[in-house]
C-alpha cells in the first residue's frame, strides 16, 4: 500500500510538502503540486483518514440523519447537502430512521461514536427524549423542518404555505374541501399545515367536517386509503376538492378517485405539497407547493460549516416557498 512518505520520495520533497498539497493548506509552487498530485493519481494513493482525524481532530464526516431514503424530499435535500461539503473536502455520512422515532435517538448518538464534525437532522417530531439527547452530544447540529430549542432549525413555512393553497382552493369556487394529513405527532407536517387549512376555511365561514378528515403515513397507499375513506363516508354530501399534505399520498388520492370514475379536477380537485418530479407526469398533473429542498440542504450545510469554525448564536431560519399551479385544480 502507497504511504504518504512514499508519494514523497517519488516526488523527491519532503513529507510536509505532499501533507500542504493533499490538504490544500499552505503555499506549494504549482509545478511541484502538479508533480504531486499526478503521483498520486498514479499511484492510487487514499490519504488515511484515521491519521487525518488524529492530526486536526476532525474526522472530515458530516453525520446526516434522514426520515426516509425513498423520499424526493430527503433526496434533494441530501444533494444540496453534499454539494456544500464536499467543497469543503467533507464528507457525509447518511442514516435513515424510517419514521422511527427510536432510531432518530440511537443514530445521533451512533453519529457521536463515529466521531462525526456535525450532525443535520431531518426532525420529524419534537420530544424531550429528542432535545436532551441533542444537547447531550454537544456537537454543531442543525435541524431541518422542526423548531428545536435550543438548536439552530431550518423551517419550511408550512401554515402559509397551507393556508394559501386553501385560499388558492377557494378561489377557484371549492367550500368543500376534504383534508388528508399525517400523525400530529409531526409538529409541521401534522399540525402546522391541518392548522392552516382550518384557519383558511374559517375564515370563509366554509365548514370543516369531520367525515371530510382523514390521515396518511406520507405513502401512496395511505394517501389512496385515506380518499376512499372520505368518499364513503360522505354519501350524502362529497367534497369537490381535497388537499393532502404530501404528494405522495396525493398521487394515491388521485389514484383512487380515477378507479371510481371521479374527474379530476371536474369532480373533485387535488393539491399536493412537495413539487415532487412524479407531480409533473401524472395526469392530471398535480398542482403542488415548493418549498425548495435542495436550497434548504445548502443552507443547512453552510450553517452547520460555519459552526464548525466559530461559536454561533441558535438561528431559525424559514424556508420560502410557491405554489405550482397545474390542471389537477
Amino acid at each position: 500500500m502507497t504511504t504518504i512518505n512514499d508519494i514523497a520520495k517519488m516526488a523527491n520533497v519532503s513529507r510536509t510538502t505532499v501533507s500542504r498539497v493533499l490538504n490544500n493548506n499552505g503555499y506549494v509552487s504549482e509545478e511541484v503540486r502538479k508533480r504531486i498530485m499526478q503521483i498520486v493519481e498514479e499511484t492510487g494513493y487514499i490519504p488515511s483518514l484515521s491519521a487525518k482525524s488524529l492530526r486536526t481532530k476532525k474526522s472530515g464526516v458530516i453525520g446526516v440523519i434522514i426520515p426516509r431514503i425513498d423520499t424526493e424530499t430527503a433526496s434533494r435535500v441530501v444533494s444540496g447537502i453534499n454539494e456544500v461539503v464536499a467543497k469543503e473536502n467533507f464528507q457525509i455520512l447518511l442514516t435513515d430512521t424510517e419514521l422511527d422515532k427510536q432510531k432518530e435517538i440511537e443514530y445521533i448518538r451512533l453519529l457521536q461514536s463515529r466521531h462525526v464534525d456535525g450532525i443535520i437532522l431531518l426532525a420529524t417530531n419534537i420530544n424531550e427524549h429528542l432535545i436532551s439527547t441533542i444537547q447531550d452530544v454537544e456537537l454543531p447540529f442543525i435541524s431541518l423542518g422542526q423548531d428545536l430549542p435550543g438548536v439552530t432549525s431550518i423551517l419550511y413555512d408550512d401554515y402559509h404555505a397551507a393556508v394559501d393553497m386553501t385560499n388558492m382552493l377557494v378561489s377557484k369556487g371549492h367550500e368543500r374541501i376534504a383534508f388528508i394529513g399525517v400523525s400530529e405527532e409531526d409538529p409541521s407536517v401534522g399540525v402546522l399545515r391541518k392548522k392552516g387549512y382550518k384557519d383558511s376555511l374559517a375564515k370563509y365561514g366554509f365548514p370543516v367536517k369531520d367525515l371530510w378528515l382523514e390521515t396518511g403515513d406520507f405513502s401512496i397507499e395511505s394517501g389512496y386509503e385515506a380518499m376512499k375513506k372520505i368518499i364513503k363516508n360522505s354519501s350524502e354530501e362529497l367534497p369537490t376538492a381535497v388537499f393532502v399534505v404530501t404528494d405522495r399520498m396525493a398521487i394515491g388520492a388521485m389514484e383512487y378517485l380515477r378507479e371510481q370514475g371521479f374527474r379530476i379536477p371536474e369532480d373533485i380537485a387535488v393539491a399536493g405539497v412537495g413539487a415532487s418530479t412524479m407531480s409533473q407526469y401524472v395526469t392530471p398533473s398535480l398542482t403542488t407547493v415548493d418549498y425548495f429542498n435542495k436550497e434548504a440542504g445548502q443552507k443547512a450545510a453552510r450553517l452547520l460549516l460555519e459552526q464548525l469554525k466559530q461559536i454561533k448564536e441558535k438561528e431559525r431560519f424559514v424556508q420560502t416557498y410557491r405554489l405550482i399551479k397545474r390542471d389537477s385544480v
